[in-house]
C-alpha cells in the first residue's frame, strides 16, 4: 500500500493512514504559503488492518500543486501537512505534489554509484551543510547551500583528504529554521524532524518553490558521486521536533507515539526531547522503511546514520536493512547504539550495543574508544590513554581489536569526535590546559593514529584534522554542544587548514596508510584474534602489537609515556609508514632491530622480510 500523493500527469491520488479521523479532506492551494484555499476533496474511508485508510483521486496534472489534510477527529479539526510529503512549501507547512522526473539533473537517474573493491576500506567524516561552506573562509558561491556541494573546491578538499563516504548531519526538512527570512541569523543542527521525506529548504536556494530543494539535493549527490564519493544521510526517526504540531499527532494521535509504560497519557522520552517513536506499531514501522527506501532509490542516498538508535526496535532495524538491500546490495548502515534516558520499549527489543549480535550487518558507534583514547565525554577529570590516563592500556588493547560487543568489525564504528559534545581539540584544552600546544598537536596525532590503525571503521568529525574548536564568543570557552551556537561558532575555519597544515597532514597520510595495508582492517573477529600479538611486558602508556596475516606483518607501538622507548623487533627490515612527524602509504626510512619511539607519539611499520 502507498501513502502520501501518488502523482502521474493523468490524476495524483492521495491516501492518508488515519485510525483517529471520523472523515478527512484534501484541501488545495495555488501557492506554499499565505493564500486562501483553492479547492476541497473528500477522501473516502476503508478500514485497514490497523486503522482506517482515507483516499482520494484528483483527476488532471497536479505537479506544483500545494496541499493539506483537513483531518476531523472527536477531539477536534486538525490542518496537517502530508507524513508522507515528497516535497512542501517555505517551513514545510503545506505540502505539495511533484513531478519528481523533473527534478533529475543530467544523468542522475542513471548514474553510477561509487563502490568500494572492500567494503571494510571504507572512511567516514561527518559534515554540515552549513559547517561546510557558510563561513568567511570558505568562499563559496553557495555558503551554507546543497549547491555549495557541486563546487570544485568544496569536493576536492574531501577527495583529497582520501575519504571514501561524507555524512551528511540533518539534511531533512527540520523545523527550528525559518526558511522565510534568509537575512535573519539563524542555526541550528537540524535533530529536530518535521518533514521526514523533504530536504530542508533553509539549504535550498530558494525554500518558497517545492521543487527546488528536491532538485538541488539531487544535485548535490550527484555531485559527491561523480566525485567518486559515497553520501551517508543522517536520520532521526527516534522522536519528532515536538507532538501537538507534528503531522503524526495531527492524523493518527498518538498512534506514532510511544507511551509511558507507568502512565498510558505520558510519551515515554528515551530521546530525551519530550517524545520517542513507536517503531515497533505496524504502521510505523512501515512509515520508517518506507522513507529509508525511499531516499536510497529516488535520491541515491548509500547509507544511513540513525540517531539515538536505542530507541528504534531491532526488529524495525533488521526488515530496514532487508528492504535496503534490495535496493542496494552495498547499503551502509549504523547508528548511536544506546539512548538518551529511559525507554518503555523492553531492552532486549532495543537497537543498543548489548544487542548488536541481533542487527548483522548494522554497525554502531564505539563509545569503547573514543573515551579509553581521550577521556570519558562527560567527565573532563577522567582522561583517556593518550592525555593522561597512561594506565589504561589494557582497554586500549580491547578496544582496537574490535570491541567485544562486535558480532564483526564492520559494526564497530570508531571514531574520537563528532557534532555532539566537545571537539577533540577543546577536549585537549580543558583536560590539558597545562600542556603546550605543541604537546597537544603530539596527543592529537597519537589519538589519530590508534583511530586509522583500529580494527572496525574509522569515522572523525570533519575539521578535527585541523584542530577544529568551538569557542564561545562570550566567554573564550569551548563549547559542548554548539547545536544553536551561531554560525560564527559552527562554520569551518579554512584557515585552520594551514594553520595546523601539519596536522592535517598526518590524518591524510594515515588515511592513505590504512587504505594501503589490509591489515587495519580485517573481515572477522576470529582473523583479528588469530593475526593481533601484543607484545608483554610493555611499561604504562606503552602499547605494541603485530599483525600478521597470509600477505604482510605489521608493527604497531603508541607510547603515551613522556618517555622514549626502544622497543626491540625480530631480526628483520621495517619500513616505517608513520612515526611521530609523518605518516602515509610509502616508507619515511627503515629500521632493524629495533624501534625508536620518541614520548607521545606511534610508530607504523611494515616488515620487509
Amino acid at each position: 500500500m502507498k501513502l502520501g500523493a501518488i502523482y502521474s500527469k493523468e490524476k495524483t491520488t492521495f491516501t492518508l493512514f488515519s485510525p483517529v479521523a471520523d472523515s478527512v479532506f484534501v484541501i488545495f492551494y495555488d501557492k506554499g504559503n499565505d493564500s486562501a484555499q483553492t479547492g476541497r476533496l473528500e477522501m473516502m474511508r476503508t478500514e485497514g488492518e490497523f486503522g482506517s485508510i482515507f483516499s482520494a483521486t484528483a483527476e488532471g496534472d497536479l505537479d506544483g500543486v500545494y496541499y493539506t489534510y483537513e483531518v476531523h477527529t472527536p477531539d477536534g479539526v486538525f490542518c496537517s501537512h502530508d507524513p508522507y510529503a515528497k516535497a512542501c512549501g517555505v517551513n514545510g507547512h503545506r505540502s505539495m505534489v511533484i513531478d519528481l522526473a523533473k527534478t533529475n539533473p543530467g544523468g542522475f537517474a542513471n548514474e553510477d554509484r561509487p563502490k568500494l573493491a572492500d567494503p571494510m576500506s571504507m572512511v567516514i567524516t561527518e559534515v554540515s551543510i552549513a559547517d561546510v561552506s557558510a563561513g568567511a573562509s570558505a568562499h563559496s558561491l553557495y555558503p551554507g547551500k546543497f549547491k555549495a556541494f557541486t563546487e570544485d573546491k568544496t569536493i576536492s578538499y574531501f577527495k583529497d583528504m582520501g575519504v571514501t563516504h561524507l555524512q551528511l548531519m540533518p539534511s531533512y526538512d527540520f523545523a527550528s529554521i525559518d526558511e522565510s527570512d534568509a537575512l535573519k541569523e539563524q542555526y541550528n543542527w537540524g535533530y529536530d524532524p518535521y518533514n521526514y521525506n523533504v530536504p530542508e529548504g533553509s539549504y535550498s536556494t530558494d525554500p518558497f518553490d517545492g521543487a527546488v530543494r528536491v532538485r538541488e539535493y539531487k544535485e548535490m549527490v550527484h555531485s559527491i558521486h561523480e566525485a567518486g564519493l559515497g553520501v551517508i544521510m543522517d536520520v532521526v526517526y527516534n522522536h519528532t521536533f515536538n507532538v501537538h504540531d507534528s503531522c503524526f499527532y495531527k492524523t493518527a494521535g498518538n498512534y506514532f507515539y510511544r507511551m509511558d509504560s507507568s502512565d498510558a497519557t505520558k510519551y515515554s522520552d528515551a530521546s530525551a526531547c519530550g517524545n520517542e517513536i513507536a517503531s515497533e506499531k505496524p504502521m510505523v514501522r512501515k512509515y520508517i522503511i518506507d522513507s529509508l527506501c525511499y531516499w536510497a532509490s529516488e535520491y541515491h542516498i548509500d547509507g544511513f546514520r540513525f540517531d539515538l538508535m536505542g530507541v528504534l526496535d531491532i526488529e524495525t532495524l533488521n526488515e530496514a536493512r532487508e528492504a535496503l538491500l534490495k535496493i542496494n546490495p552495498d547499503i551502509i548502515m549504523y547508528g548511536e547504539g544506546w539512548t538518551g534516558g529511559e525507554s518503555a520499549l523492553p531492552e532486549s527489543e532495543r537497537g543498543m550495543k548489548i544487542n548488536a549480535k541481533k542487527t548483522q550487518g548494522i554497525g554502531m558507534f564505539s563509545d569503547d574508544i573514543r573515551d579509553v583514547v581521550k577521556g570519558h565525554v562527560f567527565y573532563m577529570d577522567e582522561l583517556g590513554f593518550v592525555n593522561g590516563a597512561t594506565d589504561r592500556g589494557e582497554e586500549l588493547k580491547r578496544a582496537v581489536t574490535c570491541a567485544d560487543w562486535a558480532k564483526s568489525p564492520m559494526q564497530s564504528i570508531n571514531y574520537l569526535s563528532c557534532h555532539d559534545n566537545y571537539t577533540l581539540w577543546d577536549r585537549f584544552i580543558i583536560s590539558n590546559s597545562h600542556e603546550s600546544e605543541e604537546m597537544r598537536i603530539r596527543m592529537n596525532k597519537l589519538a589519530a593514529s590508534i583511530l586509522f590503525t583500529a580494527q572496525g571503521i574509522p569515522f572523525f568529525l570533519h575539521g578535527e584534522e585541523f584542530a577544529r574548536t568551538k569557542i564561545s564568543e562570550a566567554d573564550g570557552a569551548p563549547i559542548e554542544n554548539s547545536y544553536c551556537s551561531p554560525l560564527s561558532v559552527n562554520a569551518i575555519d579554512y584557515d585552520r587548514a594551514e594553520q595546523f597544515a601539519e596536522l592535517r597532514a598526518y590524518y591524510k597520510g594515515l588515511i592513505a596508510l590504512r587504505r594501503a595495508h589490509k591489515a587495519f582492517y580485517l573481515d572477522t573477529v576470529d582473523e583479528i584474534k588469530k593475526s593481533v600479538h601484543f607484545l608483554d611486558d610493555m611499561p604504562d602508556g606503552v602499547v605494541a602489537y603485530t599483525i600478521d596475516t597470509d600477505t604482510e606483518k605489521v608493527f604497531v607501538a603508541y607510547n603515551a609515556s613522556k618517555n622514549k622507548i626502544t622497543i626491540k623487533l625480530s631480526d628483520a627490515l621495517y619500513e616505517v609508514l608513520a612515526d611521530e612527524s609523518a605518516a602515509g602509504d610509502k616508507a619515511l626510512y627503515t629500521i632493524k632491530d629495533q624501534a625508536i619511539i620518541p614520548a607521545v607519539s606511534c610508530l607504523v611499520a611494515v616488515c620487509k622480510g
